[in-house]
This record gives structure tokens, C-alpha cells and sequence, in this order.
């Protein structure tokens, strides 16, 4: 289905990201996964995943990034913007820093990503950008500010996108999940822990509980509405904020 094309995704060496590049070379694209930690993407490598180390939140590891990996492996007409940060914060007490920390890793680095992999999509007259954001970028969230401000600012990036290239053979679109099967909840169940007082299974049945249907988000799940807006028949689904949550949230 997506033979001859190369996509990139950031963060792609775990969780969410490395799910929808396997998806991704599974149906026949050549997927550059990019990440900071050069040992985990060696890690995850193989079965038409290559590595290449990249910083999102500093412009000239994106550009170097996104330079090799087309020298290497064509231009990149699939861009999964997904490294992301989670980290709790409320204010008063959330520092500029902590602010700016988010910014950069959730916002700026999508941002840098996609204006630097746009010019060859719209050079092949074909191109999908996929924006990983949240359930945290349609809606408010207790004790996550920055990142709620974040995933909604980057839907509305996306959405901006849209209207931009509308009639063009481009697509935009952002997909926003709940609680998923990760590192990030694996860390949330023991924030909760040692807020509550929980025991490991007790904050486990509370954060499963935050997501309508009593389970955390398999990343397959992601993945697989990630391949579907890449595929055949999702040319006109453009500048959409897709819920993954399982229910209403």
C-alpha cells in the first residue's frame, strides 16, 4: 500500500511512535524513525525502520535529521509528528523553564518537523502529516497546563495546515488519544501511588478508569488510524482532531 514511499516519525524508537512506524513499513514504506536517544532507535531498528538521531526541540538537529534521512532514503512524504513530554505542573508554582520545556518538545518540535519536510511532499504532489496530540488538545486536564496548552495549540497547527493547503494533494490531520498503553501511563500509575497512597493495582484501576471504556489505548490502536489516513479513500479528511478514547470523553 505504501510501497516506494519514506516516511519519518519522531519519537519513533518507543510507545506510540515506533507502534505506527512498524505499521508503516508493515504496509511497504521505507520509515525513518528519529529520536535523541541514538541506543534505543539502534534498538527498535530493522524490518524497514532506520534510525537517525534528532533533537525536535533545536532547528538545526531537524534540519541535519531530516537532511540525511532523504539523502539516504528519498524525500519523505509521510511526516508522524509525535515526540512528545508529559510531565505534571500547576500553577502558580510552574516555572518559565517547565513551561518553555514542554513548549519546545510538544509544539515547537512538530512545528520544525513538518515546515522541514513539507517542501518535498509538496515537490511529489502527494503528502500526509500526521500530528500526534492528546485528548488534552480538545478538552482541559487538572494538573497539566503546559501540556494541555501544547497538544492544543497543536491542533490548532494542524487545522491552520488545512486551511493552508486546501485543494492541494496534501492532508493534515491530528489524532488525539487518551490514556495509551506507554511509558507515560506506566510513570502516571506511580505519580498516583505516592499521591494517593495507592497500591500499584489500585492506581492502575484508577488511571484505566480515566478512559471511558475501563482500559488503557493499546499504541496498535493509534497506529492503525495512523496507516488508515495514509492510505487509499482518506484524501478528504483533512484538518480533523480524530479522538481515540473509547467513548465519549
Amino acid at each position: 500500500m505504501l510501497t516506494g514511499n519514506h516516511a519519518l516519525v519522531t519519537g519513533g524508537g518507543t510507545g506510540i511512535g515506533l507502534a505506527i512506524a512498524r505499521a508503516l513499513a508493515a504496509a511497504g514504506a521505507q520509515v525513518t524513525i528519529a529520536g535523541r536517544r541514538p541506543e534505543v532507535l539502534d534498538a527498535a531498528a530493522g524490518a524497514g525502520l532506520h534510525p537517525q538521531a534528532m533533537d525536535v526541540t533545536d532547528e538545526a538537529s531537524v534540519r541535519a535529521g531530516v537532511k540525511a534521512a532523504s539523502a539516504a532514503r528519498g524525500p519523505i512524504q509521510i511526516c508522524i509528528a509525535n515526540a512528545g513530554l508529559a510531565e505534571p505542573a500547576e500553577l502558580p508554582g510552574l516555572s518559565l523553564d517547565d513551561w518553555r520545556r514542554s513548549m519546545a518538545v510538544n509544539l515547537d518540535g512538530a512545528f520544525l518537523t513538518i515546515r522541514e519536510t513539507l517542501p518535498a511532499m509538496q515537490a511529489a504532489g502527494w503528502g500526509r502529516v500526521i500530528a500526534i496530540s492528546s485528548v488534552a488538545g480538545i478538552k482541559g486536564m487538572r494538573r497539566a497546563a503546559p501540556y494541555v496548552a501544547a497538544k492544543h495549540g497543536l491542533v490548532g497547527l494542524i487545522r491552520a495546515l488545512a486551511a493552508d493547503h486546501a485543494g492541494a494533494p496534501l492532508t493534515f490531520n491530528a489524532l488525539c488519544p487518551a490514556y495509551v498503553e506507554t511509558g507515560i501511563a506506566a510513570q502516571n500509575i506511580t505519580r498516583v501511588m505516592a499521591r494517593e497512597g495507592l497500591t500499584q493495582e489500585e492506581a492502575s484501576r484508577l488511571v484505566h478508569s480515566a478512559n471511558p471504556h475501563n482500559r488503557l489505548i493499546a499504541p496498535e490502536e493509534i497506529a492503525a488510524a495512523a496507516l488508515w489516513l495514509c492510505g487509499p479513500g482518506s484524501g478528504s479528511v483533512n484538518g480533523q482532531a480524530i479522538e481515540i478514547a473509547g467513548g465519549e470523553f
